[in-house]
């Protein structure tokens, strides 16, 4: 058996250009940061303004549905970075910090342990190093390492403690829990890890502008769903439109009858299936979350080719 070297390369032979090249790069391969953390994380934009200052990519993490502010570097951190990371992150009252890196110094990464170990746990701090590889003349192969996150990313399954959260908000956690581990580990649905004390979660679409969802409803009602937002009245209604000319095309597909809702109140849309059923049904919930994975499933199936095809229109 003969074996090739592994080499590390410098990150300036791939991106000699900081703003113009890595950032660029990074924006466009969040999923594969995402998967690194945890996180299913989506692109709001690029240069985000705050105040005088600009940062590097503002993302959400849809999960959470907070704002994930990324500052990214191809030299080791510096002090100006982590103020940056401070001012950005209260211009957008973020739930997640990312600063990446050729390399983290060793009081950075302090720093940032310490902000984990004494900011709210709605506010998470990580650091993550960026590698790239080759083995012999191969193609360069890159990797996200994390080197600083909090705690509760470090035990995925442990139950969190969280003494503010009602009996019946971690039913919804415990809920979606094993829902999110089943659709990231069986399906590769997700990146996501952890289960939040909320009556929803949401999934990337890997479309800016589209997520998938599953929500436990008003009126003992739960349901899957699509959700359109790309940030514009007219462009989200003209969207939804083009899909309901392919409604019976589309619920065949499917394989049921959903629910069309416009939403001409609100700035989004929305496709749904709905099922009867509650959190409190503990005995049920298998059941549920069978049920919530096979919509999930065919949802993505259909409506990504759909709407890659409006969008191509």
């Amino acid at each position: 058996m003969q074996f090739g070297k592994l080499e590390s390369i410098n990150l300036r032979e791939v991106w000699k250009k900081e703003a113009y090249e890595f950032t660029p790069w990074l924006a466009e391969n969040l999923s594969a940061l995402g998967e690194a953390l945890g996180m299913e994380l989506e692109l709001e934009r690029r240069e985000a303004d705050v105040g005088d200052f600009s940062l590097d990519i503002l993302a959400k993490d849809l999960g959470m549905d907070g704002y994930v502010v990324i500052e990214n570097q191809i030299c080791p951190t510096d002090h100006g970075h982590l103020g940056k990371l401070i001012t950005y992150a209260a211009g957008y009252d973020a739930s997640a910090i990312i600063w990446i890196a050729e390399s983290i110094r060793e009081e950075h990464r302090q720093a940032l342990e310490w902000l984990n170990q004494h900011s709210d746990k709605k506010t998470n701090f990580f650091a993550v190093v960026v590698e790239v590889f080759k083995i012999d003349d191969s193609k360069p192969v890159f990797k996200f390492r994390p080197i600083v996150f909090p705690n509760e990313w470090q035990k995925v399954k442990r139950q969190q403690a969280n003494t503010d959260a009602s009996p019946r908000a971690e039913a919804y956690r415990g809920f979606f829990q094993e829902l999110i581990d089943e659709l990231r580990e069986k399906h590769h649905f997700t990146n996501a890890r952890l289960g939040q004390p909320q009556n929803w979660y949401s999934f990337s679409s890997g479309i800016p502008g589209f997520v998938y969802s599953a929500c436990f409803a008003q009126g003992e009602r739960f349901r899957t769903e699509i959700y359109i937002d790309k940030g514009d009245t007219d462009q989200n209604k003209e969207i939804f439109d083009e899909l309901l000319k392919m409604k019976k095309t589309i619920e065949t597909e499917v394989g049921s009858e959903l629910s069309w809702e416009r939403l001409d109140e609100r700035r989004a849309s929305r496709i749904a299936v709905y099922r009867e059923g509650s959190i409190e049904k503990k005995d049920q919930h298998k059941e549920y979350q069978k049920w919530m994975v096979e919509n999930l499933l065919k949802f993505k199936k259909v409506f990504n080719e759909k709407i890659a095809q409006i969008l191509k229109e």
